[in-house]
């Protein structure tokens, strides 16, 4: 019998998840990551988020549930880890004039990476490992690749947040929910009784105020015009986001659209929308699912989490690794620190994090 640890949140998937591999003849494990870190005294419990001081209440769900079941079940705390790699890295985008994405920096390095590690290490064996993501993985017939595909419920595929798990990743991985819609993954919760079929989904990271997660006093600055003409003041760069509409409490004749952050002289520029499109844009620290680029590729690109794919070509922008994206028609807020990630059909190729394109 193989031994399937599960990452649980408390949740409607990930419970489920547990549950049919259970039902399946797995011997199932339970993993939580503990990574709410109370340095940061003032934050909110507000909403449905992975981190926050309701975390505690998540845990008791996850605790009471598998004893309920007869489920092995570790916490394991990451908390240190969690605001080393995650948080750090929020904050320093941030304040680096980026957009960061830290559900994709989770993905790879804690919950797919570190918190397996934790666990082994506390003397947790398993063969596998699964989570409740909606995505597929196969296996290729022509290159003996571990492939990531899209889950078909296209509304909630998140492939796009793992598209940089590598090989040995994928290759232990189950993702038991990514052949069905989430209307069916919760008729079949209520099937079998669980409480926590219909629980609203978890909506992001953090559920308050990301500058609650920067920690910086107020700073006076310019919102000026791509014309160059000064249109107000702001309370910090950080505070604002590539393609950001509302909140500027700036008046003009056009809607206005934040177009750039200039960190070190802590301005916002604003433009039209037709300032916001660009034709492309650079891939930078690129991963594979597939092979490697050679040449040119014609691909659907996704550059927002949220986002539709678009038409788009992909190509060599030298020997530093970077890939050069060149978009069918101009695309609007594609904002440097995300990742863009390329897809064929419902296969993803791979990806990377975004920056300007140079011509």
């Amino acid at each position: 019998m193989q031994t399937v640890a599960v990452g649980l949140s408390g949740g409607v998937d990930s419970t489920l998840t547990a549950l049919l591999l259970k039902e399946a003849g797995y011997r199932v494990i339970g993993l939580t990551m503990k990574i709410y870190n109370r340095d940061i005294p003032h934050l909110k419990v507000a909403g449905n988020a992975c981190y926050g001081p309701d975390e505690k209440q998540d845990i008791q769900v996850v605790r009471d549930w598998c004893a309920k079941e007869g489920i092995d079940c570790r916490i394991l705390d990451c908390s240190e880890e969690y605001k080393k790699i995650v948080l750090r890295y929020f904050k320093d985008s941030y304040l680096s004039g980026l957009t960061p994405n830290p559900c994709i920096k989770c993905n790879a390095e804690m919950k797919f990476g570190l918190m397996l590690d934790k666990a082994r290490a506390e003397q947790a064996t398993f063969d596998l490992f699964a989570t409740g993501h909606y995505a597929q993985i196969m296996r290729s017939a022509e290159t003996g690749r571990f492939v990531l595909k899209r889950g078909v419920d296209l509304k909630k595929d998140q492939s796009y947040f793992l598209y940089r798990l590598n090989q040995d990743q994928l290759s232990r991985t189950l993702f038991p929910l990514g052949g069905y819609t989430k209307e069916q993954v919760r008729q079949m919760a209520r099937e079998r009784g669980l409480t926590v079929a219909d629980k609203a989904d978890s909506q992001d990271f953090y559920a308050g105020d990301y500058t609650d997660l920067l920690e910086q006093a107020p700073r006076v600055g310019k919102i000026v015009h791509v014309n160059g003409q000064v249109l107000g003041r702001h309370q910090g760069f950080w505070n604002y986001t590539i393609g950001q509409r509302k909140g500027l409490g700036i008046g003009w004749t056009e809607p206005l659209f934040v177009i750039d952050l200039d960190p070190e002289a802590n301005v916002v520029v604003v433009g039209g929308a037709d300032h916001t499109a660009v034709t492309g844009c650079l891939a930078r620290q690129t991963v594979w699912n597939a092979a490697p680029l050679q040449g040119q590729k014609r691909v659907l690109a996704r550059y927002r989490s949220s986002g539709r794919l678009v038409d788009a070509v992909i190509e060599s922008a030298g020997e530093s690794g970077d890939i050069r994206v060149l978009f069918d028609t101009p695309q609007r807020s594609v904002s440097r620190g995300q990742s863009v990630v390329f897809y064929e059909n419902d296969v993803v190729l791979g990806g990377g994090i975004i920056a300007p394109l140079t011509v």
